[in-house]
């Protein structure tokens, strides 16, 4: 492993807004119920940012919402170092990133306790055996139910168009409403505030010349 990453891993064990949990059954607490209250001691609203990468979504979209409370989470500890430094040495007192896997996200959040939830350029899983694997699956979004308030909105950015099909075929399947659907974000909206976020993967899509789509929706 390169040095680098290693130093990486190490910042991320002593950031004081990372939290990492790589053993389930190691009885360590976990912050369920307590986000509110005990973490960011506040009653503003949560957002997460699943399979967030490097973070850039979610410290934007912290920058821009001071009264939200974001959440990144990925399971690869030296990808969450760059936002994890930004968010501290601004510092962004409503950003905290978690290390876990995402199927698991029931146990360190109480059903209702998340807002909104982002997912920005995540693995399509294109091979169809893998599409349970894909976070707009029917399988994610019951797992999303467990957490989510009633209504929550699910944002969808990506490059792929097998998945955004897949997505937007899995909203008609689970009766959810679309709120939103842009098939050509920085040709129909390229100023928007939001959507003009641009991650690291995003922008070398970008340069490979990929349109970048955009959906969300009501989670019923």
């Amino acid at each position: 492993m390169a040095k680098n990453k290693l130093q990486k891993f190490e910042d991320v064990d002593r950031f004081s807004n990372v939290f990492e949990y790589t053993d389930f059954e190691d009885g360590t607490p976990k912050p369920k119920g307590t986000w509110h209250k005990e973490i960011f001691k506040n009653n503003n609203p949560i957002v997460l940012e699943l399979a967030c990468g490097k973070g850039e979504y979610t410290v934007n979209l912290a920058r821009k919402n001071p009264d939200k409370n974001y959440i990144g989470i990925d399971k690869k500890g030296w990808r969450l170092w760059k936002g994890a430094k930004k968010a501290l040495e601004e510092p962004l007192p409503n950003v905290h990133f978690m290390r876990i896997y995402i199927d698991h996200l029931a146990d360190y959040f109480e059903k209702g306790e998340v807002d909104e939830i982002w997912i920005t350029f995540p693995d399509p899983y294109l091979r169809d055996s893998k599409s349970s694997k894909r976070l707009t699956s029917p399988k994610f979004l019951d797992i999303y139910r467990k957490v989510a308030k009633p209504g929550t909105i699910i944002h969808l950015k990506t490059d792929s168009v097998p998945l955004f099909r897949f997505t937007l075929e899995t909203i008609e399947a689970e009766g959810c409403e679309i709120v939103d659907r842009v098939d050509n974000v920085y040709a129909e909206r390229p100023e928007d505030p939001v959507l003009s976020i641009k991650t690291f993967y995003e922008k070398m899509h970008l340069e490979e010349n990929k349109t970048i789509q955009y959906v969300a929706f009501k989670l019923k």
